[in-house]
């Protein structure tokens, strides 16, 4: 007999037991499961830009990209995840999608939004690999990183082009009342209608 079985029988002496125990578990993952549906944590597995939309105060960060040049022809993930790494990526990814919840659960967001240092390394990484040609071949800037920046060897690429992106630092102030797309409700349809129809039929 093993260890873990052993265990297991230790825990939960006798058949009842054993059902109420596997109840419990059934109920606690039944439970996780439906929080992080009704958090959308799965469309954080996408690109849609929409994803960010999940957090409120994204709304005007979402408003002044998609009234710029970069939503064109680049999403979200193109900018603020590497890319040059398939698992570099995905740890990025979770490390700060983690965090974003965790900010989100607490309301511990700041004022200001500003990239952290990992954020601002990544950007930039992402500046100079779409505009590579522009970067290397013709001026240069290519060649530094964002933490030779932050040392004095140069300068980040926001440091001349203030406006890309997001449209400068009042990102906030610009866009007070900005329309923007709601997330798809995580009701199912099916339950909406139900909905719908009882306080129709009040």
């Amino acid at each position: 007999m093993s260890y873990i079985t052993k265990w297991i029988n230790r825990l939960f002496p006798t058949f009842g037991w054993k059902v109420f125990g596997i109840t419990l578990a059934g109920v606690f993952f039944g439970g996780v499961c439906l929080f992080l549906y009704l958090l959308r944590a799965h469309v954080y597995l996408g690109s849609d830009p929409k994803a960010c939309m999940n957090c409120h105060v994204m709304t005007p960060f979402y408003a002044t990209w998609e009234h710029g040049a970069h939503a064109r022809y680049a999403t979200c993930n193109d900018c603020h995840i590497p890319q040059d790494n398939f698992f570099r990526k995905w740890f990025f990814k979770a490390k700060d999608g983690s965090n974003h919840v965790r900010v989100f659960l607490t309301n511990t967001q700041p004022q200001v939004i500003q990239a952290h240092d990992a954020g601002s390394t990544v950007i930039m990484e992402n500046c100079i690999r779409c505009h590579q040609e522009m970067n290397t071949a013709f001026v240069s800037t290519g060649k530094i990183d964002y933490m030779m920046a932050q040392a004095g060897a140069g300068k980040a690429c926001w440091d001349c082009h203030k406006d890309v992106g997001h449209g400068g630092q009042n990102t906030q102030l610009s866009t007070p009342h900005a329309r923007v797309p709601y997330p798809d409700s995580p009701v199912p349809q099916w339950l909406q209608n139900m909905i719908k129809g009882k306080k129709e039929n009040k």
